[in-house]
């Protein structure tokens, strides 16, 4: 646990992995459950989402208002990053969502990071954001023939976008293919200049700053992007003094995904503290092996108290043995596993 609580040079000499796992970072609303092909599940997010979901065709979903998306994959040096605007700049922003409205977005490039894992950069108008807040994810669809009336039957998919917060003229999604994913192959498969339907925001968790004096981070595979997304906003705010304890569990080192700018984040700001743990250590691996255990979290993660909360993002195996999976309404439902064991309290933590 010492390198939790002190970043060690592994933090500095790491490299651009491999995705592990399945999955997407930001879970299902109600409103989204009822937008979802029940019969696509394997385009359904695998962890911090719904395990079922109902028809749609041409239903049109409501959302909350407006706001911004955060979060860039830096270590793309061609792939250049949205900067601060200032407070005029921002109130002249256009934003690129419509909560009730499926968009049509071109495909700018595709930047391929692992077998099976790609990072796919979508052009707005030069002088727009996305508009999603911190955390919040979006919806996309893809039509896949009709139903037996003749109507366009569609799969649709929730992803979290992990650009920059203030970027114009673009927004980035890292979106893994899995061998039965209807909407996941079809993207995979967009060439530049092919467009994907999308539609929101969908809000999740509102963070506001120093909500809380320290925040704990459990997360595993995909289940990072929304923890990014909230490390981001924090770090970017030098008024922001939330202390940020991530602990981070893959299968192996070579599949930590986004490592290189998690660890360029830990390196320039102490406030963040990350660990990592693999299922299958390499030799000269210095993280953790083996599962998430009681003893790593009560070391790790921030002890019980009002001023403090747990995220939780995983494959539902790790969400049971962690915290609990959601209710089946997609609420938070009751907590368990290794945070009740170790005396957390329901709201103390919070399920992606």
């Amino acid at each position: 646990m010492a390198m939790l609580l002190n970043r060690s040079s592994r933090l500095r000499h790491s490299s651009l992995s491999r995705l592990i796992h399945t999955g997407f970072a930001a879970s299902s609303s109600p409103s989204l459950l009822s937008a979802i092909d029940r019969d696509q599940k394997a385009d359904l997010p695998a962890f911090c989402s719904s395990s079922s979901a109902s028809s749609s065709h041409t239903k049109e979903l409501g959302f909350a208002a407006i706001s911004a998306a955060v979060g860039a994959v830096a270590f793309f040096s061609a792939w250049h990053v949205g900067t601060s605007s200032s407070p005029a700049e921002m109130e002249a922003d256009k934003i690129a969502l419509n909560p009730n409205e499926w968009k049509h977005f071109k495909l700018q490039q595709s930047e391929k990071i692992s077998h099976n894992t790609k990072l796919h950069r979508f052009e707005l108008d030069p002088d727009s954001k996305l508009g999603l807040n911190v955390a919040s994810c979006i919806l996309t669809r893809a039509q896949m023939g009709t139903d037996k009336d003749g109507k366009p039957k569609f799969v649709i998919r929730p992803y979290t976008p992990i650009s920059n917060k203030n970027a114009k003229g673009y927004f980035d999604l890292l979106i893994k293919e899995y061998p039965e994913g209807k909407l996941s192959k079809h993207i995979a498969n967009l060439k530049p200049g092919d467009t994907l339907e999308v539609k929101g925001p969908i809000p999740k968790l509102t963070y506001t700053p120093n909500m809380k004096k320290n925040i704990g981070m459990i997360a595993g595979g995909t289940g990072v992007t929304p923890m990014l997304q909230i490390i981001e906003e924090i770090l970017n705010n030098p008024e922001d003094n939330t202390q940020i304890a991530f602990l981070y569990g893959n299968l192996s080192p070579e599949e930590i995904l986004l490592k290189e700018r998690i660890d360029a984040l830990a390196e320039s700001h102490p406030n963040l503290k990350v660990f990592y743990i693999v299922d299958k250590p390499t030799d000269g691996w210095r993280g953790g092996s083996g599962y998430i255990t009681k003893d790593l979290i009560v070391k790790g993660m921030p002890a019980p108290a009002d001023d403090i909360l747990i995220l939780v993002c995983g494959p539902p195996g790790m969400m049971k043995h962690i915290s609990g999976d959601k209710a089946p309404d997609r609420s938070q439902g009751e907590l368990s596993g290794l945070l009740k064991e170790a005396g957390y309290k329901a709201d103390q933590v919070y399920k992606f």
